[in-house]
This record gives C-alpha cells, sequence and structure tokens, in this order.
C-alpha cells in the first residue's frame, strides 16, 4: 500500500452527542472534554495508519473558533498531518451539527504529536 493509501485509510471520524454531563455553566460543552475527544481522535487515526503502539508526546495549539452548545452533535475528524521516522502528526478539526438543522461548521482544530514504541517502550519507526 502506497503511503497516499495509507493515510486516506488511516481519516477517523467520531461523532458524539453533547449532553449535559458534558457541558459548563454557560450550557457548552468543557473545552478540557473537547481536547480530551480529539486527543482520543488523534491517537485512533495514528494507530489506523500503522499499527504500532504511540504515546503523545505533544499537543500543539487548539483553537475554539465557536462554543458547542448542548443538545448538539459535534464530529471529530482525525487526518494524518506530517510522518517522521518515530513519530506522528495527526490534526483533529472538530465539526458542529445541530440535530435539527442541516449543515455543519468546524469550531475547532488542532494537532497532536505520537511517538512509536516498540515492546520495550523505546521509539521505534512509524514505517515498517
Amino acid at each position: 500500500m502506497t503511503s497516499a493509501e495509507r493515510i486516506a485509510n488511516a481519516e477517523t471520524h467520531v461523532f458524539k452527542t453533547v449532553f449535559p454531563d458534558t457541558t459548563n455553566h454557560h450550557n457548552t460543552m468543557f473545552g478540557g472534554r473537547v481536547i480530551m475527544m480529539m486527543s482520543e481522535t488523534a491517537f485512533m487515526t495514528a494507530t489506523r495508519y500503522s499499527r504500532k503502539t504511540f504515546v503523545m508526546v505533544s499537543s500543539g495549539q487548539v483553537d475554539f473558533k465557536k462554543p458547542i452548545p448542548a443538545a448538539t452533535m459535534v464530529e471529530l475528524v482525525g487526518n494524518v498531518h506530517t510522518v517522521g521516522n518515530t513519530s506522528i502528526k495527526i490534526q483533529v478539526e472538530v465539526f458542529l451539527e445541530h440535530l435539527h438543522v442541516e449543515g455543519r461548521e468546524k469550531v475547532a482544530n488542532g494537532v497532536f504529536t505520537f511517538v512509536a514504541l516498540d515492546d520495550n517502550g523505546k521509539p521505534t519507526p512509524v514505517e515498517g
């Protein structure tokens, strides 16, 4: 399989409904909860790309463009951004959908870096 095919196959989509237990006093989703879901999506994307064991080593800037109200849905989309020797960067975009209205809009995005580990917990090549 080519690198381009592996990147396309690794694209990950996760959907969540914004229930009251995930919101703050403004009745919008906790920012920390959004970052947690983004990091999980990034982890799944990295794993789908190479089927290796990964640990997160950094998260880049996460930008929130709009609040995410309760009683909506979010779609998190993870894509391979760059592949290094032992590391991989994953971009995650978050889209908001209102339950009874067509369309969606991007409300957050960020980049997360992971390192592949071998059975001894040492960095190992992402590819191969």
